[in-house]
């Protein structure tokens, strides 16, 4: 086990990401925000995961996630930071900028504020694009977390991108 200050089960799935992908022959790539690098963090502390991480996108604002990401901003301004097609639209933007095979896009309110009653402290929305498939084959999905804190909000996210980094058969 590496020597960490991340929560231990982070950087064991973290490990168990690196370890399948290079088995499978993925490389991957991450779009965060609301986890602000959580995840690249996690997935940067496996000694040789240059292999298999390619690049991680920190876009915490709506402009840099359109710069950087082209999130377009009809799609953010019609469906919010926080939505399935923001998601979406972050996911393909980190397989286009990079050369992954894989790209995992996590939006959400870690809170404490920032909630409202439709998007509630904890809500994050994950989407999952691959090279090569069909566009409107769309694997993203809206979860309501505890609200433990932002902290609480922030690991239960970047635990649940992690499983989606996984290959089908690991």
């Amino acid at each position: 086990m590496p020597d960490t200050v991340l929560p231990t089960q982070l950087v064991e799935l973290a490990e168990k990401v690196i370890i399948a992908n290079r088995r499978a022959g993925r490389t991957v790539a991450v779009a965060e925000s609301c986890t602000g690098g959580l995840v690249s963090a996690a997935l940067t502390e496996i000694a040789g995961s240059s292999d298999v991480f390619e690049a991680g996108f920190v876009t915490y604002s709506n402009d840099m996630k359109a710069e950087l990401l082209k999130v377009s901003h009809d799609v953010l301004d019609t469906f919010g930071a926080v939505s399935i097609a923001t998601a979406w639209a972050m996911a393909q933007g980190a397989l286009k900028q990079s050369h992954a095979d894989v790209a995992v896009a996590i939006t959400g309110i870690a809170g404490p504020g920032g909630g409202t009653e439709q998007k509630p402290v904890g809500t994050v929305v994950f989407a999952r694009a691959e090279r090569g498939a069909s566009p409107d084959k769309v694997v993203a999905d809206m979860r309501h977390f505890d609200n433990d804190g932002r902290g609480g909000v922030r690991l239960q996210a970047a635990l649940c991108a992690l499983e989606l980094l996984l290959p089908g058969d690991a």
